[in-house]
């Protein structure tokens, strides 16, 4: 995608030394874009932790190049096995962490040590390639469910909800949510898209509108309160949203909030899509609410805010009393029978095991 009429991904190896990996700082956004050079496995994990990269398939991409990284200073099973361990730790709820070194330590593990590297930072790419096609296939199965609603009110815009940030920042390229999105929008469909700032940390407010905002898409920011409102008074005709986690059964971990706009949704009969790649479906879990981790975050994202003061100078505030704890569980779970259906890179299906299997009956057996 382009920021400015330049095209970017979300990470990419550097042009000029060939092995360090290059991101955009996301919590620099939107304020600068700023690019970072990760140069160790150390580095990598603060990203992932700090939130300098962010979203379940850039988590596992970013993963995957440090792992490479870490290869460049020692290539044995056993610091194989510790840096992954310790990659695997940055973030507990994105299955595509986990999923993603899985997949380099099964093709690492069987190779002699001076061949890691280079093979390494090969199955890195293909991972981060394969994603941006996805994604990009998400948003070819997702647009017709956008034009669908089109075609039933003729000389009317669309309007699209979505919460938190599901767009290319999240991904290597394209995104999930705003992939169908970006198709649609490709396809000179008359869209709009409400924007949820998804406190606390406003992914949606920085990165969502930001992103959109630069590629051209009509949106507007609301309070994330706003969206069942919204609803009732037929001004949003389809919610689409990504995912860290679903299970087997088609249950839905997302970022903190997307379980209210759930219930909106079915409450006022307005279709709640998932976009997601199959590397986000963990088949290992059948009840999300019950198994699937939440990452309880630090209480200052709650108490603080940062912004742009009317001065041009970018400062953090507190915003709640001095001595006022804060909770911050980071994601909620969306049960399936609230999910009219998830778009995957095979197709769209329902929130469902069957629904699941009929795209990937490869994992009937398991």
């Amino acid at each position: 995608m382009k920021i400015d009429g330049t095209p970017y991904r979300s990470v990419w190896v550097n042009e000029q030394d060939g092995w360090s990996v290059r991101i955009i700082d996301q919590t620099k956004l939107p304020w600068t874009v700023e690019i970072l050079r990760l140069t160790t496995v150390a580095e990598a994990a603060h990203a992932i932790r700090s939130m300098q990269v962010r979203g379940a398939p850039l988590i596992g991409a970013v993963a995957a190049y440090g792992l490479a990284l870490a290869l460049r200073v020692d290539t044995s099973a056993e610091a194989l096995e510790r840096d992954a361990a310790m990659l695997n730790s940055t973030r507990p709820t994105a299955v595509n962490l986990r999923w993603a070194l899985d997949r380099m330590l099964a093709r690492l593990r069987p190779l002699a040590a001076q061949e890691r590297v280079a093979a390494a930072y090969a199955e890195a790419g293909r991972i981060a390639d394969e994603d941006a096609a996805q994604c990009e296939a998400i948003g070819t199965h997702g647009a017709p469910l956008i034009a669908e609603i089109a075609a039933r009110k003729p000389g009317k815009r669309v309007n699209i909800l979505t919460h938190c940030n599901a767009g290319w920042l999240a991904t290597v390229d394209w995104g999930t949510a705003l992939a169908p999105i970006y198709k649609a929008f490709e396809q000179k469909i008359d869209l709009h898209v409400w924007v949820d700032e998804t406190r606390p940390r406003n992914q949606g407010a920085f990165l969502t509108a930001f992103e959109l905002g630069k590629h051209g898409v009509p949106h507007t920011v609301i309070a994330d309160n706003a969206g069942g409102h919204l609803m009732q008074h037929g001004e949003v005709d389809i919610v689409i949203v990504g995912t860290d986690r679903v299970t087997r059964t088609g249950d839905v971990a997302n970022k903190i909030g997307t379980y209210l706009k759930a219930l909106a949704a079915f409450d006022n009969n307005v279709p709640f899509w998932v976009g997601l790649p199959s590397s986000t479906i963990d088949w290992t879990v059948s009840d999300g609410v019950r198994e699937i981790p939440i990452e309880e975050r630090a209480g200052t994202e709650v108490t603080m805010v940062t912004g742009r003061a009317l001065d041009g100078n970018v400062a953090t505030v507190r915003v709640v009393p001095s001595g006022s704890p804060a909770a911050n569980p980071a994601f909620d779970v969306t049960p399936a029978r609230l999910v009219t259906g998830l778009i995957t890179e095979r197709g769209n299906c329902a929130a469902s095991e069957a629904g699941l299997l009929s795209l990937f009956p490869e994992r009937q057996a398991a």
